[in-house]
């Protein structure tokens, strides 16, 4: 769990420290420009920034143990502040937008344009490898943010550079639809973050199909009569399950809840996503 946290910290200070230098490239040279494609880029770079430094962030909180005040831990953290990145993804979006549709500046073409978009393509390209690895390895929700974050910004980057290339012919206005296509699609990624987050601290239940592995695995040991009352809380990326069982009352208390012991056991070691199993045990 250490080698998790640690991974996840260092991928979100490599993400804060690429994202400000690409962030500082594309204001100096959007601005300078007026190029209002590479300025919503900016501005796109700019809430990379912030989503890693809030990835950093509930990443340190969510790693501390259980304690007293907090005893399923502090997993939640990565929902809260991905509901933060979501929020200020979309404030971001509509600014873009507003920007794009309102502003009327005269777009000066730059070969620093060009350039600055293949060496975005390149570094964002490096880290959505590198951080799609680590979101799989670890199924962690702010780590999957950041890595569709990094691939949705080769895309976006990628039409900016067909806009620059565009413009050198002067074909100007199809910066300000590319500038505008940036606004909506982060939009759309922050609504699609939101959605995943409200319903992680909206106490979502585990998915069906997990469910219903779960729940037939435990029926299939013949000491197991019957199955109900089934509930599931997500703690951070796992869950806490409960559930009762009824087996033979003519067991003794210690056998029925041997079993009761041994399945919970079982669940932990065949299902990753579970964090705590609390099995009630009734007579049949």
């Amino acid at each position: 769990m250490k080698k998790k946290y640690k991974s996840i910290k260092t991928a979100s200070i490599f993400g804060i420290i690429f994202n400000v230098i690409l962030a500082i490239m594309k204001g100096i040279v959007g601005f300078f420009t007026m190029s209002q494609a590479m300025i919503a880029d900016f501005y796109n770079s700019f809430s990379d920034v912030f989503s890693s430094l809030m990835t950093f962030i509930g990443n340190h909180i969510s790693s501390k143990p259980r304690d007293n005040d907090h005893n399923l831990g502090h997993g939640k953290a990565e929902y809260i502040f991905s509901f933060v990145i979501a929020l200020v993804s979309i404030q971001l979006g509509i600014s873009i937008i507003r920007s794009s549709l309102f502003e009327s500046n005269i777009v000066k073409f730059s070969w620093f344009l060009i350039i600055v978009n293949i060496i975005t393509i390149i570094i964002k390209t490096g880290l959505f490898i590198y951080t799609n690895k680590l979101s799989k390895k670890y199924n962690n929700i702010l780590m999957k943010a950041n890595s569709y974050d990094h691939r949705n910004d080769v895309l976006v980057t990628s039409f900016n550079l067909v806009s620059s290339i565009l413009l050198y012919y002067g074909i100007s206005y199809i910066d300000r639809i590319v500038g505008l296509g940036i606004g909506v699609w982060i939009i759309l990624q922050g609504v699609q973050i939101l959605i995943t987050s409200y319903n992680v601290l909206m106490d979502k239940c585990l998915d069906d199909d997990v469910k219903n592995e779960i729940i037939n695995f435990v029926k299939s040991h013949k000491e197991v009569k019957k199955i109900n009352h089934f509930n599931a809380t997500p703690i951070g990326y796992r869950y806490q399950i409960s559930f009762t069982i009824f087996v033979d009352g003519n067991l003794t208390t210690f056998e029925s809840h041997e079993i009761a012991n041994y399945l919970e056991e079982e669940i932990h070691s065949r299902f990753k996503d579970i964090y705590l199993t609390v099995i009630h045990v009734n007579p049949m």
